[in-house]
């Protein structure tokens, strides 16, 4: 699956700029193993619903699906071309449980079916942190968990979001530094808590 997926991605990619591929690795390292480098964190038993805030090409909200069949999906971009490759992509995958929403995230949170109705809510390197637990909020349940994947150096962005995560009703359960293979490169998983009422 990941194959096909990699190779129609590629496909669309030289019609339209879909996601940055300047060496050969770039996209099944940069792109797919950065994306799955979240699964070890996830707990299967816990986690049914996910929301992919700006997945764009489908990171990493598509990966995460193949690997873990289970989850329902929901991935949310604002860029038409790019929700029209993650139907084009779905449907080419004959994924089950999996909704694609064209649209702004802080339009979304305005519709009621949408809040509070997601165990995990995930953003890959879209936002700052503050601003990622901020637009997530609305949509993560009672004990779900927002996770935001982030590059090596988050000190910064992590002293920056204490006080709106306390405010938020949000505490950091998990902080994880991961080295993906072959390029070395080096990513952080900050996972927040939401306080269950």
């Amino acid at each position: 699956m990941l194959r096909l997926y990699h190779d129609e991605l590629l496909f669309w990619n030289r019609k339209m700029s879909l996601v940055s591929v300047k060496t050969p690795l770039d996209l099944p390292m940069k792109h797919f193993v950065d994306s799955l480098a979240v699964v070890p964190f996830i707990n299967n038993e816990d986690v049914g619903t996910l929301l992919d805030i700006g997945s764009g090409a489908g990171f990493p909200g598509l990966p995460i699906k193949i690997a873990i069949n289970s989850l329902s999906v929901t991935l949310v971009d604002a860029s038409r071309k790019k929700t029209s490759f993650l139907k084009h992509i779905i449907r080419k995958l004959c994924l089950d449980d999996v909704s694609v929403i064209n649209g702004r995230i802080e339009t979304l949170a305005e519709h009621e079916e949408y809040r509070g109705s997601f165990d995990m809510v995930i953003s890959r390197a879209s936002f700052k942190l503050p601003l990622f637990l901020e637009l997530g909020i609305p949509f993560v349940s009672n004990g779900g968990t927002l996770i935001a994947m982030k590059g090596p150096n988050i000190k910064e962005e992590m002293v920056s979001s204490e006080a709106i995560a306390k405010q938020l009703g949000l505490y950091l359960s998990e902080c994880h530094l991961v080295t993906l293979p072959l390029t070395g490169d080096r990513r952080s998983v900050i996972c927040f808590k939401k306080y269950p009422l």
